[in-house]
């Protein structure tokens, strides 16, 4: 069943429209890609979801409710985590206190005390799902690193944990393999496929054509703002539009 369903949205800057009357919906327990060629339209519909932009027209529809125009905290409470495509990670603090604070963003309090020792069973609760996840994603060994010492490949890494100890049902990913390296792409893709594993339904923003056709499961493609065409990877890979549109290789395709 569906889990996110955008509704006939539109988004207008001005006299600009970034995106025209998009529907699609995502399925629970999926990998979901989202591509099309620059400036299609896919960051401004990942910022209509979270909510950093309410939608001009149409609506966003989260578990059964409509969430367009909440506030990105109101929906991150509701349990739709997104990452970014530069890694947001407090580069000055040690890798478990960077998933300790992804821990209180749905906490609704700080974490400030807890970095300073205040004491309590949450807090201590917090830190032992830090070391569960920090196990989960492989960094365990690295938690008392600080993380601007981490290779790129480990602050991506770094960067879900921190999401994905926030308690997510849906995660969306902007652009998680920029930069990689062909055995960081491999091992993030791993992850992907076991962050999805766990329970955890993900929306995918990615420009590496092969990494987005080796983990979705459907695409929708985004083209001036407007719907293409969606479907499997078998379909987008040998559909006529997809092709004319950006498909020029098999590697530049967001």
């Amino acid at each position: 069943m569906s889990l996110l369903q955008v509704e006939s949205m539109t988004r207008r800057f001005g006299g600009l429209t970034a995106v025209s009357d998009l529907s699609f919906a995502i399925e629970e327990g999926r990998i979901h890609g989202l591509i099309g060629p620059n400036g299609a339209g896919k960051t401004t519909t990942f910022n209509v979801i979270c909510g950093f932009y309410p939608p001009s027209s149409g609506r966003i529809v989260y578990a059964g409710r409509d969430i367009s125009g909440l506030r990105p905290s109101a929906i991150a409470e509701l349990g739709l985590i997104r990452t970014f495509q530069q890694t947001t990670l407090f580069q000055e603090f040690t890798v478990f206190d960077n998933v300790l604070v992804g821990c209180h963003l749905k906490a609704r309090r700080g974490f400030l005390s807890t970095l300073l020792g205040t004491a309590s069973e949450r807090e201590r609760t917090a830190r032992k799902k830090v070391l569960e996840v920090l196990e989960f994603f492989g960094l365990a060994e690295r938690r008392d690193e600080l993380t601007s010492n981490l290779p790129h490949g480990h602050q991506r890494a770094l960067g879900m944990a921190v999401a994905l100890a926030a308690e997510p049902r849906i995660l969306l990913l902007d652009e998680p393999f920029t930069g990689m390296n062909p055995e960081e792409t491999r091992i993030m893709m791993d992850l992907v496929r076991k962050v999805r594993d766990h329970g955890i339904t993900l929306l995918l923003v990615e420009h590496d054509m092969q990494a987005v056709m080796g983990l979705c499961d459907r695409i929708t493609v985004l083209n001036f703002g407007k719907l293409l065409t969606e479907g499997t990877p078998e379909e987008i890979r040998s559909h006529p539009d997809v092709i004319e549109a950006y498909l020029g290789t098999t590697h530049h395709a967001a």
